[in-house]
């Protein structure tokens, strides 16, 4: 494959600033392509949600994120409304906060061509590499054209990712009708040790195993509390698919998050979720779906967004204000 084959992109080629601008214009004319299909999609989806008077909360967010795109690209392009690109540039920010990788892969394109914004191969490369941990192949073979992100975050990616939290007075989900009455027993002994709720320990376990002792992720996460080889380590857990010590070892980690990230649920389920070096990264809920779907399903059940905490445990995390 020769280094000219913007698919490629293999190791060792130099991409010259002409050869990008080769690679973009030819992006830009297939994409160009596939607009009016997604315009077509857009309104089919539109009347069929119109017919449905009940969707559900994910539904409802996948409905929301598709609007915001697909508006954001009608903008962007000129179809069907003046073209905007501050306005398309607004609108694919919201659905990049939600997680939504195309938004995401469009707006680094946006800054990679200049196209209604000041051209930035740092700002491309923030939304491409955003996109890239998705799993969008797209962005991956564009960050080879525009080079890797500095891990700065944009101004329009500063505001919370989640909306307010709006938790049930009390939690949503009762766990001793659904958990195994071995699990349930043994976490309400527990948790009060390691000052965690049981109720937020439950739904960790519910979210990351479904009450499986012997579950393994495909990142080599184990046991009911999904610990990864690292953190087991790092708690002292010698045997992860023991029910007691998996406990233990997740109770201790979800005892220091609460003291690093001061209480805050949602933060502490985006950093069990994602890891707490990603939550400081975005200052707040990564903009990932499965994060931001994981943090709704932890508040919901756990029906609070401040859990106590133990300041002596460690200092608190230097992202928070």
């Amino acid at each position: 494959m020769h280094c000219s084959d913007w698919r490629g992109l293999l190791p060792g080629c130099s991409v010259t600033n002409a050869k990008k601008a080769r690679i973009l214009v030819t992006m830009r004319m297939r994409f160009s392509r596939f607009l009016p299909v997604l315009m077509a999609t857009f309104c089919t989806a539109v009347a069929a949600q119109g017919g449905d008077s009940t969707p559900n909360g994910a539904a409802a967010d996948g409905n929301l994120i598709s609007r915001l795109r697909l508006e954001a690209i009608a903008y962007e392009h000129g179809e069907g409304v003046p073209r905007d690109p501050v306005l398309a540039t607004a609108l694919y920010c919201k659905g990049a906060r939600l997680g939504d990788a195309q938004a995401q892969y469009n707006l680094g394109w946006m800054y990679a061509n200049g196209r209604g914004v000041e051209r930035s191969d740092q700002m491309a490369a923030f939304f491409f590499q955003l996109a890239a941990e998705q799993g969008l192949e797209a962005a991956q073979r564009m960050l080879k054209v525009v080079g890797a992100s500095t891990g700065e975050v944009p101004d329009c990616m500063h505001d919370p990712a989640l909306p307010p939290a709006t938790p049930a007075a009390q939690p949503s989900v009762d766990y001793r009708t659904i958990a195994p009455r071995k699990i349930f027993d043994l976490v309400t002994k527990m948790a009060p040790q390691y000052q965690v709720e049981p109720q937020l320990a439950l739904a960790i376990i519910a979210a990351e195993s479904n009450f499986n002792s012997l579950a393994l992720s495909p990142k080599n996460a184990q046991g009911l509390m999904q610990l990864i080889p690292q953190t087991s380590v790092r708690f002292n857990v010698k045997n992860p698919y023991d029910p007691v010590q998996n406990i233990r070892g997740g109770l201790t980690y979800l005892r220091w998050l609460l003291a690093y990230f001061r209480g805050d649920v949602a933060l502490v389920a985006a950093a069990y979720n994602a890891g707490e070096g990603t939550v400081e990264r975005y200052r707040g809920v990564p903009p990932y779906l499965e994060t931001q779907a994981y943090v709704q399903r932890i508040l919901k059940s756990v029906g609070a967004s401040a859990h106590p905490f133990d300041e002596t445990v460690t200092r608190p995390s230097p992202s928070l204000p």
